[in-house]
């Protein structure tokens, strides 16, 4: 069952079930930030109203910068920025940012440690119609090797809004990693967002699985467990909202409760969140553990549901890793 002791969305499974983008909530505490700090300076790559920094443009004009289709100019600006005393968001398709700029991240703002910000959206195969060339699914394995960064992976729009302001008060870079396809609201506003742990939301008596989900493939992960259950087997699920620095302790914690774990994430399983939980097993605790995510290939263009079904990374692709891992 949910674990209530979260404050959760207690209508999480009503077909009528609220449903936002992750990045409004990017977009929502943008104004936030822009009120209490105005060091908060954002820049864009001609990519203002989809990546939600538009009504931050709007009000804050000459705290806005459009740097047009020049996402290394983009980041370097930004880099000096950072180390000016400025709190600098940079905005893009995660697809062109850290996909196309990487190098110049790499060069100007990690290796300074320059206070910026990086909003990568539009990840993963949910970015739907637009094929392959903006579906970012590489961009965790990219970003998770840079010394000093923070990653947050929100599950929704109001815990991406809590990370972004949250991402505002680290002295240092930060990636944020956004879905564009509206999900289901997870969180409420009454709901604790901790950037060092990692919050179990499905709990049960004698768990056989323990599931890490991150961003919009929690709710897929928590469809997995309510349905199994009705089949008898009891699941954790942890909501991986931080991928760096990662909560080791809890995914020890947690994975020894069930003895057998699945990771679930929008994302290629090479290098992603899987990878970083199966590193932290193979250290401190060898677990059996299955992988969902996409399996070396990229994903047509097509309806988000219809990808996830395709790529077997839905509900009952989960289901499935679930059943497989306890039959090992």
């Amino acid at each position: 069952m949910l674990n209530k002791d979260l404050k959760l969305n207690e209508n999480l499974f009503n077909e009528d079930v609220e449903k936002r983008a992750v990045r409004d909530g990017f977009g929502s505490a943008l104004l936030l930030l822009g009120e209490q700090n105005n060091n908060v300076v954002v820049l864009t790559a001609d990519l203002k109203e989809s990546t939600r920094v538009e009504e931050f443009a709007n009000k804050f004009p000459d705290r806005f910068f459009e740097v047009g289709v020049a996402e290394q100019n983009m980041a370097a600006i930004a880099a000096g920025l950072g180390v000016s005393g400025k709190v600098a968001f940079i905005s893009s398709y995660a697809a062109f940012s850290p996909g196309k700029n990487w190098e110049t991240i790499k060069t100007t703002i990690i290796y300074n440690q320059s206070n910026v910000k990086i909003a990568g959206h539009h990840a993963g195969v949910v970015t739907g119609a637009d094929g392959v060339t903006h579906q970012a699914v590489e961009d965790i394995a990219l970003m998770r090797s840079f010394p000093g960064l923070t990653i947050f992976s929100p599950c929704d729009a109001i815990e991406a809004k809590k990370a972004t302001m949250e991402a505002a008060n680290i002295n240092g870079p930060v990636y944020l990693r956004f879905s564009r396809e509206k999900s289901p609201i997870i969180t409420t506003d009454e709901a604790t967002f901790d950037k060092n742990k990692i919050q179990t939301y499905w709990i049960s008596n004698d768990p056989k699985v323990t599931i890490f989900a991150t961003g919009h493939m929690l709710f897929q992960a928590l469809m997995a467990s309510k349905n199994l259950e009705a089949q008898g087997i009891n699941t954790l699920v942890a909501n991986v909202s931080t991928l760096k620095p990662l909560d080791t302790q809890t995914i020890v914690e947690i994975s020894q409760k069930s003895g057998r774990v699945v990771t679930a994430e929008d994302h290629q399983v090479a290098g992603g969140m899987g990878s970083l939980i199966a590193e932290t097993l193979a250290k401190n605790n060898p677990t059996p553990i299955e992988f969902v995510g996409l399996n070396d290939t990229y994903a047509e263009s097509g309806k988000p549901n219809e990808l996830l079904e395709k790529y077997k990374m839905d509900n009952n692709a989960i289901e499935e890793a679930v059943k497989k891992v306890i039959s090992r």
